[in-house]
């Protein structure tokens, strides 16, 4: 777009002769005329005298004098040496005069004819063209010029400049590039057939190639630059650079471009004959053939608000730049209001990502960018910004509609092409709304780290100072309650804003569909508003975000009733539940809250421990949470549980379950079986011999662990049943007499009798007892008497659980069935001493045997002495045989007694 970049002022009119050169020294101008002259203008209204660094000046400029017979022949170009307070002029030759007096003071001889130069200011070069040839001068202060080099070229130089340590050269029709050092040549690129060639050197050190209408941008060595080229209107002759702008002699107007890519046309200024143009410090000067005019450059703030106004944003913001240091607060201002606008213009248009860059540069509060998205919902805020209202939602006209240009006499189309329509602007409609929210959300992630920092910088400050009791900074403080995240200031305008942002974040994620994002922006650290959020993703059915929500915000219970949902919903095969969530998941969420609220851990794992109880014992052992705890916390809420509960700790770790607990799961099979055991007495359907899979557990609970007390079991048992369990616990009481008269008259299982005589017998033997055989002595008196030790097993039952029996109770309380130490040896000491006194006296007082006196049990049945043969058969290695056959009837037959003699002579051997 085209500005007024330049003022134009006709500095001088009315020269009596033409004018063939032009330059500024200060505030003055030279003029060098084509009668050989020089002309010097001075302001009118200015009579201060003037240095080199004095700018030229926008008024009617008045003849100070004129320098007849400056030079021989009309000048072909001239340049003021600021630096070495000289004038240099080219004209027959190369002459330097010294300023203000102009006395010339040097000639080059040698550049007589010399068609072109260039000063290299730095080093004081001096390069210069004539014919086919190149000279380098070099300036040796005030004696004068000395030669450094001279080189041949291919033809006449038609245009030169220095480049570095080299000179480019404009020949013919091409560009070369000369090394200054050795003269070796290379090449660049032709020039072009209509026009002359044109070497401009810029500000940076690089050049300027011109190739008819196309400026080419080149580095010191020839090689193209990327920034592009500059396409004029016309070929240039002549062009001076003068930031940020290029103006071009053409031969109809000057050019002016923006020397930022696509370098723009700027200003033209139409002037007739202009025959040379200059660059002065703070002008461009324009020499016509009798008058002098001057380019002004318009003040910077004037440019950018043209420039605004017109929609030229990017040429407004680069001047921005352009503003003095001093102005840097004014600069931010401008900057900041240009890119507002410019994003409200982007984002009318339909470039959203484009507009929200200009935000973000502009430093706008993001409740300004917000304000564009009426779709969004945002927390209440404190922080109230009154942006400026665009109808960017109102009747969507900025959408292309397919009847825009129908009259109203123009027929009406058919009802399919309406509804094609229809759906082509919805679509339009669909595309345009998610190109809006991802051009948000990558504002809004480009904001949001510094947000985040300032907020937890704002939360550690606070509980520093909490910590040291500084309650004067937190004195009259209204707060907010933000559940799980305790009291947050209303005044906290950093997680205020936080909040603001992650809440609209969260929204723009999922409206465009990107829940995976969503879940991610909740697990971190994040602000989003609690109520907002939670009804947005309750709608939504997002419920994997919903329980990422709960979380952050320390709401587990409520994220484990919504999981607990969730996972009865997905045993539904016609659950709508996109993700299947697994009794696993809840096992999952309550592993971090072991330690911080276990009753919550203990409330919900209720809920899956039948369904993944190996997962959830798993889960109370790795979070340290105390199994009286949980037994307990099972025994209220769901005793079904507490058996299997126990059942698993005892085999995932036997020494995690104290005593106490083994007693309570023994005493929990134990009431499941007695229960049973009263269904079917009532239904008349008992049978000792049948088992259930509690009665199972149980008897194999009798037997593998120690940590209950027997004797408060028995006191639970039937009289007429559970036989197998009670003779465990009379076992586990050193009660072995009784025991195996259970095994023997009432389950009627010798084999079972010899295997518990056989367990005695092992576990005597380990501990090195002296007599470890009375036990098979006891289960074959029980087989020879058992009148006797049917008739009192009762009386013996009865009085072992009385409460006057201490004695019994305390032995069966302290013993197991494994005996250790001296009091085990002392009790069966004293069995074996009861023993030998018995058959001594049965064999004193009579000729009979201990046998002889009980020949048939109570029932009429004879005695078991098939039973006894066969015990003194298969364990005749363990029984001592004397004592063995003094218990046996007289009438034994004879081969039994040889049995028992060798049984006697293998213990004597």
């Amino acid at each position: 777009m085209v500005h007024s970049a330049y003022d134009c002022v006709q500095l001088v009119a009315d020269c009596p002769s033409k004018i063939d050169a032009v330059e500024s020294y200060g505030s003055k101008l030279l003029a060098a005329c084509s009668d050989g002259s020089l002309r010097i203008y001075s302001p009118q209204c200015h009579s201060q005298p003037s240095d080199h660094h004095s700018p030229l000046h926008q008024e009617p400029y008045a003849l100070e004098k004129t320098l007849a017979g400056f030079a021989r022949r009309p000048l072909i170009s001239m340049e003021v040496l600021h630096s070495r307070e000289l004038l240099l002029s080219l004209s027959e030759s190369i002459a330097f005069h010294r300023l203000p007096s102009f006395e010339t003071f040097a000639v080059i001889t040698k550049a007589k004819g010399a068609n072109a130069f260039d000063w290299d200011d730095r080093r004081g070069f001096l390069c210069f063209a004539r014919q086919k040839r190149v000279c380098i001068f070099r300036h040796d202060g005030g004696r004068g010029f000395v030669e450094v080099k001279e080189f041949g070229v291919p033809d006449v130089v038609k245009s030169m400049c220095w480049c570095g340590e080299n000179i480019c050269l404009g020949i013919r029709r091409e560009y070369v590039i000369l090394n200054a050092t050795n003269g070796a040549l290379s090449e660049v690129f032709t020039s072009g057939r209509l026009a002359p060639p044109l070497v401009v050197s810029l500000p940076s050190g690089e050049l300027l190639l011109g190739k008819e209408n196309i400026g080419v941008f080149v580095d010191q060595n020839g090689k193209l630059l990327p920034e592009g080229r500059i396409c004029w209107s016309e070929a240039p002759t002549e062009v001076v650079i003068q930031k940020p702008y290029a103006a071009a002699l053409l031969p109809r107007f000057v050019e002016i471009r923006s020397l930022r890519d696509p370098y723009p046309l700027i200003q033209t200024v139409v002037l007739r004959n202009v025959r040379h143009i200059r660059h002065s410090n703070n002008s461009v000067i324009l020499a016509l053939d009798n008058s002098i005019h001057g380019l002004f450059p318009v003040p910077l703030g004037a440019q950018i608000v043209q420039l605004t106004a017109s929609g030229n944003f990017e040429e407004a913001l680069s001047l921005c730049k352009l503003l003095p240091p001093e102005d840097a607060s004014l600069r931010a201002a401008k900057e900041g209001s240009i890119h507002i606008r410019y994003a409200h213009y982007l984002f009318e248009n339909g470039s959203y990502e484009e507009a929200m860059e200009h935000f973000l540069a502009s430093q706008v509060d993001i409740t300004y960018v917000l304000s564009l998205y009426p779709s969004i919902i945002l927390p209440k805020t404190t922080i109230v910004h009154e942006p400026q209202k665009l109808d960017i939602y109102g009747d969507a006209s900025y959408l292309p509609r397919g009847s825009s240009g129908l009259s109203d006499d123009m027929e009406y189309p058919s009802t399919s092409h309406m509804l094609e329509s229809d759906e082509h602007v919805a679509l339009e409609s669909k595309k345009t709304s998610h190109n809006m929210l991802m051009a948000l959300i990558k504002y809004l992630q480009k904001k949001r780290n510094s947000f985040i920092e300032k907020a937890t910088a704002e939360g550690t400050e606070e509980v520093v100072l909490d910590a040291v009791g500084n309650n004067f900074a937190s004195y009259n403080r209204f707060k907010k309650t933000n559940k799980g995240r305790g009291s947050i200031p209303i005044s906290s305008g950093a997680r205020e804003m936080a909040s603001i942002l992650d809440t609209a974040l969260l929204q723009a994620l999922l409206l465009t569909g990107q829940s995976s994002a969503a879940l991610e922006l909740l697990r971190g650290l994040n602000y989003c508003d609690l109520k907002i959020c939670e009804e947005i993703l309750q709608k939504g059915n997002h419920h994997a975000a919903l329980l990422e929500l709960y979380k952050c915000n320390s709401l587990h219970r409520e994220a484990l009733e919504l999981l607990h949902k969730l996972v009865e919903e997905s045993k539904s095969s016609q659950s709508e539940i996109t993700h299947r969530f697994k009794p696993e998941d809840i096992v999952e969420y309550l592993k971090p809250l072991c330690g911080t609220d276990p009753i919550l851990v203990l409330e919900f794992s209720m809920l899956v421990l039948e369904s993944c109880p190996t997962q959830t014992i798993e889960l109370f052992l790795s979070g340290n949470i105390p199994a009286d705890m949980v037994n307990s916390y099972l025994k209220q809420h769901s005793p079904n549980m507490q058996a299997r509960y126990l059942e698993l700790m005892l085999a995932m770790n036997e020494n995690a379950i104290s005593g106490n607990l083994q007693s309570e799961m023994v005493n929990i099979y134990l009431s499941e079986v007695l229960d049973w055991y009263t269904d079917l007495c009532a239904q008349q359907k008992w049978d000792e011999k049948v088992y259930s899979p509690t009665r199972k557990k149980l008897l194999s609970a009798l037997e593998s662990i120690s940590g209950y007390n027997p004797e408060t079991l028995l006191k639970r048992f039937p009289p007429d049943a559970l036989y197998e369990e009670r003779a465990i616990l009379l076992g586990k009481m050193n009660l072995h007499e009784l025991a195996l008269s259970l095994y023997v008259h009432k389950l009627n299982v010798p084999e079972m009798a010899l295997s518990y005589c056989d367990r005695v017998y092992e576990s005597m033997h380990q501990t090195s007892v002296k007599y470890p055989n009375n036990i098979y002595l006891t289960l074959m008196q029980i087989y020879l008497n058992p009148r006797r030790t049917t008739a009192s097993f009762e009386d013996k039952i009865i009085n072992l659980l009385s409460p006057q029996n201490t004695t019994t109770r305390k032995v069966g309380s302290a013993t197991s069935v494994k005996p250790k130490g001296a009091r085990v040896t002392k009790k069966i000491a004293s069995i074996e001493g009861a023993e030998d006194t018995k058959v001594s006296s049965s064999s004193t007082d009579s000729s009979r045997s201990d046998g002889d006196g009980d020949e048939f049990s109570e029932d009429g049945s004879t005695i078991m002495l098939d039973k006894v043969l066969d015990l003194l058969g298969r364990r005749w290695d363990r029984i001592n045989g004397a004592h063995a056959l003094k218990l046996l009837p007289r009438e034994t037959k004879l081969q039994v007694c040889i049995a028992c003699c060798c049984a006697i002579d293998g213990d004597h051997s």
